[in-house]
């Protein structure tokens, strides 16, 4: 009887150990159904907005940037294009990246300041600071702004991937010849509603005038203002050729175009999925920077036949400006930025 009784036992015991053993096993074979099904995840279905039209380098880049993703990751990041506002304005998107109804945006780094957290990109939009596209990158890429992105980002929910891509900067019309700094006295200029521009201006003893643009080529044919602060493209679309004889080239408010994403996104996209996006809007900005030179380089050309062109001296202009810039300093960006920027220009 005792025997019989350890059979049993010995029986059951083996039982056990065998339903221990499948236990692990499908557990096993589980985790790896699980990194298979990680691998095969749904794609990812983005929405990229631009406020520019169908055919704008702007626009067009984005588009390159979103094909370049949608390839290198196989289809697990598909990007759809918005352009010309279709999803909103600047500051619809912007709001829409943080509340999650927007995922991407294309559009220029002066913008970014708008957004609480990101006042340090005030600075980008200073007036006749920046000589060209390339100081302007140079300062941007730098280790210090490094950091102010990386800050930027966890302060308002929207990440720059990265700042790359020239566009089209604003230049000067007027009827009458703008060389130097004393030019500026007693003109009427039609400026952006912007604290840093009509400050600007005013220092420089102009007086400026907020017009909206669809009423701008009356005002200018009227004598309501004697001159404009647009692009080349701007003026030659606008056709303020018609009615101003002088088109000044001070690039006096340079932009650099780029590449924002809501943070949540962001977080949720792999390694590698974020270096592929990375590299893709490095070669989208360039392109970019290509197609918009090529359009300004055109309208630059048709201008110099129908108005007086006139380089004028930014120096003096910029010597003028000088204290009205350190005194931004601690009251639009953060106290001790200016300093720092001229530093990084100069280096």
């Amino acid at each position: 009887m005792r025997n019989i009784l350890m059979l049993i036992f010995t029986g059951m015991f083996a039982v056990i150990l065998m339903a221990c053993g499948n236990g692990e096993s499908d557990e096993a074979s589980g985790d790896v159904e699980n990194d298979t099904n990680t691998e095969e995840a749904d794609p990812i279905n983005l929405k990229l907005g631009t406020i520019r039209t169908e055919d704008d380098p702007t626009t067009q880049a984005a588009m390159k940037f979103a094909d370049i993703v949608n390839e290198k990751t196989d289809g697990q990041v598909n990007i759809e294009v918005f352009p010309n506002s279709q999803i909103g304005d600047v500051i619809d998107m912007f709001s829409g990246m943080q509340s999650g109804t927007v995922d991407m945006v294309y559009e220029g780094i002066s913008s970014y300041s708008w957004l609480d957290g990101a006042e340090v990109f005030n600075i980008i939009s200073l007036p006749f600071y920046w000589e060209d596209y390339e100081q302007m990158t140079h300062v941007l890429n730098s280790e210090e702004f490094e950091t102010y992105f990386e800050e930027a980002a966890q302060n308002t929910g929207v990440r720059v991937i990265n700042a790359i891509g020239d566009t089209e900067s604003r230049q000067l019309t007027a009827n009458r010849a703008v060389e130097t700094a004393e030019d500026f006295k007693g003109l009427k200029i039609r400026t952006a509603e912007s604290e840093i521009v009509q400050k600007s201006m005013a220092e420089l003893g102009a007086n400026p005038v907020v017009v909206p643009l669809s009423d701008l080529y009356m005002s200018l044919q009227q004598g309501i203002v004697d001159a404009q602060e647009n692009g080349f493209i701007t003026v030659e679309n606008s056709s303020f050729h018609e009615v101003q004889d002088y088109l000044i080239q001070t690039d006096y408010i340079r932009d650099v175009k780029s590449w924002y994403i809501s943070d949540d996104v962001w977080n949720q996209l792999s390694d590698n999925q974020k270096d592929i996006m990375y590299e893709a809007s490095t070669e989208a900005g360039e392109l970019q920077t290509e197609l918009a030179n090529e359009v300004i380089d055109e309208s630059l050309e048709f201008l110099k036949g129908e108005m007086e062109y006139i380089e004028p001296d930014l120096d003096s202009i910029r010597d003028a400006l000088k204290d009205l810039a350190e005194e931004f300093d601690g009251n639009l960006w953060p106290e001790g930025l200016y300093d720092e920027v001229e530093g990084i220009r100069n280096n």
